[in-house]
């Protein structure tokens, strides 16, 4: 198995840059994989391959507004990207890991202001935040510790939303709407994510009520998204490559929910990669059976190969070249049926990555 086997030629003008109007709209394509076809829906035809009784898992985290642009005292643009809380090294919260830009001038001890406005604050604007560089991540390209200050007696919380914005995937660059539609309908209140559930972007409020209404069931898990959903995989072989720790949640009521929903001979249909990482992650191969999680931590990576002991169906996006995504999928269905069905999807011209079209993996 190498990287190369993951990667395929994605068009520029393919990449979506904007989101389907209404949600549902987007298309489906439909894989097979034990006969192996295909079929082209719309994802608002998604009921018609659910059956009642049927279990959808969705991931319901929120994303932060995680991207901050500030200035370091000297004048130039600096920006840090939230990735996770160190409450490791900081029980007050206030120290994150963050991915940070220009990575080279950005060295321990380097301090960034923050203004209320952003790039476009003018000089005279309130610095509401004030970032120290601590450390350096080690393993990571531009990752630092970063130690964050509010000014003006706000709470943390009051000033990243005061100065930060829903970080969007760099390849999504002329977006200008309104940043909620990045969120999923159902998403929860609090913040924690770098990045959407994208699978879930699809749903809308009639689509779900039209499911619950039919017998299909919904449960949610939290898996906090990080940033190494968009890292490529540089080594030749994937299984040298380590994905980032990532905090999750699977609580009783989920396993309840999947254990009465395999005991009545129906299946369990995940909502995008992170739902089929909660969950394979809350499998307890010693008991043989899913296990309550509550702020837990996965950095489980599946490929061709691995097993699936909860998921039998999912719903997913068009993913980057060469990720562990793509190899995530490969390894649910197989690597051909799943680079036949990019090959078509490209073809007949579907609306790629995050904002893109939706794939449905029976």
């Amino acid at each position: 198995m190498r990287t190369d086997d993951f990667d395929y030629d994605l068009p520029e003008e393919l990449i979506a840059q904007a989101p389907a109007e209404p949600r549902d709209s987007c298309r489906l394509l439909v894989l097979h994989r034990k006969e192996g076809t295909i079929e082209h829906r719309r994802f608002s035809d998604v009921g018609e391959y659910l059956d009642p009784g049927d279990l959808l898992v969705a991931n319901r985290t929120r994303v932060l507004p995680a991207r901050l642009v500030g200035h370091k005292p000297t004048g130039g643009v600096a920006e840090a990207l939230l990735l996770r809380r160190r409450e490791d090294l900081d029980s007050l919260g206030t120290t994150w890991e963050c991915l940070v830009h220009p990575g080279r001038r950005l060295r321990q001890g380097a301090r960034i202001e923050f203004r209320a406005g952003g790039l476009l604050a003018p000089e005279t604007a309130e610095v509401v935040l004030v970032g120290e560089v601590l450390d350096f991540v080690e393993g990571s390209r531009g990752g630092r510790i970063v130690r964050f200050e509010p000014q003006g007696g706000r709470t943390l919380d009051e000033a990243i939303h005061a100065v930060g914005n829903v970080p969007l995937p760099p390849y999504i660059t002329a977006y200008k709407g309104d940043p909620e539609k990045y969120q999923t309908v159902y998403a929860m209140q609090e913040e924690h994510s770098a990045a959407a559930p994208t699978a879930g972007l699809h749903f809308t409020p009639g689509l779900l009520s039209q499911l619950k209404a039919s017998g299909v069931g919904w449960a949610e898990v939290e898996l906090e998204v990080g940033i190494d959903t968009f890292r490529l995989v540089e080594e030749d072989d994937p299984r040298d490559h380590t994905i980032h720790t990532e905090r999750y949640h699977v609580p009783q009521s989920v396993v309840d929910a999947v254990c009465a929903t395999h005991e009545a001979g129906h299946r369990v249909v995940a909502v995008g990669t992170t739902s089929v990482r909660s969950l394979e992650s809350a499998w307890d191969a010693d008991a043989k059976a899913m296990v309550a999680r509550e702020n837990a931590t996965t950095n489980l990576f599946l490929m061709p190969g691995s097993e699936f002991h909860v998921v039998d169906a999912m719903i997913t996006n068009f993913h980057v070249p060469r990720s562990t995504l793509m190899m995530l999928v490969s390894a649910f269905a197989t690597r051909e049926q799943i680079m036949a069905a990019y090959a078509e999807a490209i073809e007949r011209r579907y609306r790629m990555l995050s904002f893109g079209d939706a794939m449905l993996i029976l």
